[in-house]
């Protein structure tokens, strides 16, 4: 199934043409109707000689009306370019014709109308002869011509077959499973509710499935489908579609937002943009212009950010990000326009690199050029690589979703990346199409490592008598969720890039190793520990005479035992304590603090210190005033 647009200057006959074509008159509005001028985009079908039926979005061709125009020709697959044999190419002919030219649509037929109005032959030619020299380099350029008249219904039949060859050129839209109806009209119908129509893509819709409309993220479900006034249970991608929905008012949708399937599509305010400058606009496109964006049915003004360059001229090409006022939805490859807000005109436009980019680029950035450039031009390797790069880590099917290839694409650009190792797995299990495996780019993840690894050098340079960092400390100079960063930390350990002991993360065999100076420095205090091994001295002691580092040191290497904020042991006494106290408690049952100080001929401060530890550290449980073991 698919849909013909109209296009061409004011006054050129393209509703007359259409009325003629399929028995419906596109102006639905009184005062189209009275004004006989089409305002808005209107709609009709026509059943073509292959037995096809498509559908036609009749758009305006004033200038005053040029945004209803783009409105209607996101999503068409044929052009029905109009030219009026009395005029010929006037201002919006042009305008129409680069509109079409920008957004690629790949196939059209030329209908050269109102042929009754001319007696001249030679006038005809010189007009097809302009027409072709202006379509020259378009889209357009190998289009047929058809000369007909709406009026006496001459050439009618010819124009049908002419569309229906074209039509047949065409590529069915793919069933990508995840359709998007980008509205172009909403309105009631009594004892209906809300009726929503555009052009299906991507995907089926079925009668009852939920749907979401997006941007707001008002969810509602689909009581019934129309596709050219005709009743059906499912409508296909490329088919124009009426939905009726159920749960959402009228007033709650809007020509530009888009109806989908819950959760596939995320809005975005921030796009990565091919772009290009008609040769024949006033001036040129600098930094920092705010101009109006045009996407599918939508329409926002825009913040332009040029990438590479401080302008660009007439006829250039470049790298944009554009910053939206309004969040749109939008897809790799979709197509846009770009307009001037005041005074109105047409651009340029180009293709959707980057759907979501995860933050404003640096303007002059090469590594951010070459990977747009291997996003648009790239080979799907190369696609799915960078959708894997911008992704950052993320399971292996949502960074298949991100490059917009469709399955058998994916399949292949999978193998290749799997073979030539360009691709970090952090879980087991085949890489395949639909794989939940958390996944990286190798590029990604050497500057990830690398940038652990870096911190941990960094740290062990910095506290050369520490042991190592705390693992919070590095996932906060990492900036990675928790989730996120235990896979990577797992993942260094795995590949022998970083080591770790408990919540210590060091590289790996890291040893400490003290001056001549530090070491008799320990020898001394261990000296004082060793004469009164059960009232040692305490931790402020300790760390006036060796300073915080060296004292720390002597904690991580676990020569002494913290077990209060005052009490400290040497290892060799703490364990000997441990060991006895566990053996009078299996022989006599109890101990208490009295009975502990005395036996180890120390202070209450001590023993009620080391007792209190071992409640702490599940050894003993106290019970009134003695302890037992756990």
């Amino acid at each position: 199934m698919h849909v013909i647009g109209t296009a061409g200057h004011v006054d050129h006959g393209k509703s007359t043409l259409v009325a003629a074509l399929t028995g419906i008159n596109p102006d639905r509005l009184k005062e189209e109707r009275e004004r006989e001028m089409t305002i808005d985009l209107g709609f009709a079908w026509v059943t073509l000689p292959d037995g096809e039926l498509a559908g036609i979005v009749d758009v305006p061709g004033h200038r005053d009306f040029i945004e209803n125009m783009l409105a209607g020709v996101g999503g068409i697959d044929a052009a029905l370019f109009v030219v009026a044999a009395d005029e010929g190419i006037m201002p919006q002919t042009r305008e129409h014709l680069a509109i079409l030219d920008i957004l690629q649509v790949g196939a059209g037929v030329i209908a050269l109308t109102k042929t009754d109005l001319v007696d001249d032959p030679e006038w005809l030619a010189m007009v097809e002869d302009e027409v072709h020299q202006a379509t020259r380099g378009t889209v357009l350029a190998d289009a047929p011509l058809v000369r007909v008249s709406a009026r006496t219904g001459a050439g009618l039949q010819e124009l049908k077959y002419a569309l229906s060859r074209v039509l047949g050129t065409c590529p069915a839209r793919p069933n990508l499973g995840r359709p998007r109806l980008p509205v172009d009209r909403v309105f009631t119908i009594q004892g209906f509710g809300t009726v929503i129509t555009g052009t299906l893509v991507d995907g089926e819709l079925h009668s009852g499935d939920e749907i979401e409309i997006l941007p707001s993220g008002l969810r509602g479900r689909i009581r019934g489908l129309q596709t050219h006034k005709q009743k059906e249970e499912t409508a296909v991608p490329g088919s124009r579609t009426a939905v009726n929905i159920s749960g959402i008012s009228v007033g709650q949708v809007a020509r530009g937002d888009v109806a989908a399937f819950p959760g596939v599509y995320h809005p975005t305010q921030l796009l990565d943009v091919r772009f290009r400058l008609l040769a024949d606009v006033t001036g040129p496109v600098r930094h920092n212009q705010e101009l109006k964006l045009f996407l599918g049915t939508s329409e926002t003004l825009s913040r332009v950010r040029l990438l590479g360059a401080d302008e660009l001229k007439p006829g250039e090409e470049g790298w944009l990000q554009l910053e939206l006022e309004q969040p749109v939805v939008a897809v790799k490859g979709d197509h846009y326009i770009l307009r001037r807000p005041s005074p109105g005109e047409t651009l340029g436009g180009g293709e959707i690199v980057e759907p979501h980019p995860k933050s404003r680029h640096k303007r002059f950035s090469g590594e951010v050029l070459a990977r747009l450039e291997a996003l648009s031009f790239g080979s799907p390797s190369e696609m799915l690589l960078q959708a894997m790069v911008a992704s950052g880590a993320a399971p292996l099917r949502e960074a298949v979703e991100r490059s917009h290839l469709d399955q058998a694409n994916a399949k292949q650009a999978i193998q290749d990346l799997v073979l030539s190792d360009q691709v970090v797995a952090f879980e087991t299990g085949e890489l395949s199409f639909g794989s939940p495996i958390l996944v990286m780019a190798r590029q990604t993840w050497l500057q990830v490592s690398g940038q652990a690894v870096d911190e941990m050098t960094a740290y062990h340079q910095l506290y050369p008598l520490r042991r190592g960092m705390p693992r919070e400390q590095l996932k906060s100079r990492l900036k990675f969720a928790a989730s996120l960063f235990n896979v990577l930390v797992r993942k260094c350990v795995q590949d022998g890039l970083i080591a770790e002991s408990g919540a210590i993360l060091h590289m790996p065999g890291r040893e400490v190793f003290l001056s001549t100076r530090q070491q008799e420095q320990v020898n001394a205090l261990l000296t004082r520990f060793a004469t009164a091994p059960y009232s040692p001295p305490s931790i402020k002691e300790c760390q006036a005479e060796l300073g915080d580092d060296l004292y720390n040191a002597l904690i991580e290497n676990g020569q002494l035992v913290p077990v209060s904020d005052e009490v400290v042991f040497r290892r060799q006494d703490y364990e000997t304590l441990l060991a006895e106290v566990r053996q009078q408690l299996k022989t006599e049952g109890t101990l208490t603090v009295a009975q502990f100080r005395d036996r180890y001929n120390t202070s209450r401060r001590y023993a009620l210190a080391f007792l209190e530890h071992l409640d702490a550290v599940g050894v003993t449980i106290r019970q009134g005033d003695v302890r037992r073991l756990a």
